[in-house]
């Protein structure tokens, strides 16, 4: 196992490398610069030359490079040119945020794909599997910065059971878990429906190849219970496609949490991305592209360290 992580990690490490160059040089030649941000549309040439002289941008996009990745090789992702806070700050600060949203929604949303799924698989053909095959459909095509306002307009607006974003009550210094609950409920509740819509399609596939599979007709024929061939053999089998969806949920704390917060004006590591890059914030546009890139890397690995957990014929050496 030891020898098997070893080996990844070695394979990572061209891959990381890869989206450093690729995200360094991707940002640095879009049109406009940190400069042109800061100075607005009436800066003249002068004086964006000399921003761009102080932050180093006006060297050769190599020499910039190096740079940055020699001081990345030492921990230090840079500092940001409009918060002047360095990037770990900045990432320090709104990861719990984002984990307290994705995080609790990608768990939710885990649950109700193993339920769902199940059941409509066992009750394959029927209303309720109909039913469900609707919604599922209904929330899966849906866009979901449209089914993000569509919930405002609902639980905010019409009903007024929930704030229509940000994180606490700007008249309450001290708004407590009640006041989080109240502003977490409506992100947590789109990313839950625009994700359980495509996890659950998943799971019944996957749930309905092995209820018809030898092993389950030789367990009901033996008199085994119906609920321990269905949850101890059938159910065990069927949740390795979500096992790797769940690798990949790892890098979204991050990149799939930009839509919703920018919807709810949520205060999280997308919403930091977002004002990045309006306003050519390479640093921490940087920062986030190289940690999404490791989680990605990281969740990869370690959903196929859970495969081996939950199916005892996957070895590795």
């Amino acid at each position: 196992m030891l020898k098997y992580i070893f080996r990844r990690v070695l394979q990572a490490i061209p891959s990381l490398l890869g989206i450093t160059i690729i995200g360094f040089f991707l940002v640095h030649i879009v049109p406009g610069g940190p400069a042109q941000a800061m100075l607005g549309p009436r800066a003249t040439p002068a004086r964006i030359a000399q921003v761009d002289q102080e932050f180093g941008l006006n060297k050769p996009l190599p020499v910039q490079y190096i740079q940055w990745l020699g001081q990345l090789l030492h921990g230090n992702l840079g500092t940001s040119y409009f918060y002047n806070e360095t990037v770990w700050h900045l990432i320090a600060v709104n990861m719990p945020r984002t984990l307290s949203i994705v995080g609790l929604g990608v768990l939710i949303a885990h649950i109700l794909s193993i339920l769902l799924g199940s059941l409509q698989a066992y009750y394959h053909d029927t209303k309720f599997d109909y039913i469900m095959t609707a919604l599922t459909y209904f929330f899966y095509s849906m866009p979901i910065f449209w089914l993000g306002i569509m919930i405002i307009m609902f639980f905010s607006i019409t009903l007024n059971w929930f704030p229509s974003g940000g994180l606490s009550n700007p008249l309450n210094p001290n708004p407590g878990f009640g006041s989080w609950v109240a502003h977490t409920t409506l992100p947590v509740l789109t990313i839950v429906l625009t994700t359980v819509a495509g996890w659950g399609r998943y799971m019944r596939t996957a749930m309905s190849e092995n209820l018809i599979q030898d092993y389950v007709r030789t367990a009901r024929a033996k008199g085994i219970k119906e609920s321990v061939v269905v949850l101890k053999h059938a159910l065990r089998n069927s949740v390795l496609p979500l096992i790797t969806l769940l690798g990949f949920a790892l890098p979204n704390l991050f990149s799939g949490a930009l839509l919703v917060e920018v919807i709810f004006n949520y205060p999280g590591m997308g919403l930091l991305f977002w004002d990045a890059a309006n306003q050519r914030d390479y640093p921490v546009i940087l920062g986030i592209v190289v940690i999404t890139g490791f989680l990605t890397i990281l969740g990869n690995l370690l959903a196929d360290l859970l495969y081996g957990l939950v199916d005892p014929r996957i070895q590795y050496n």
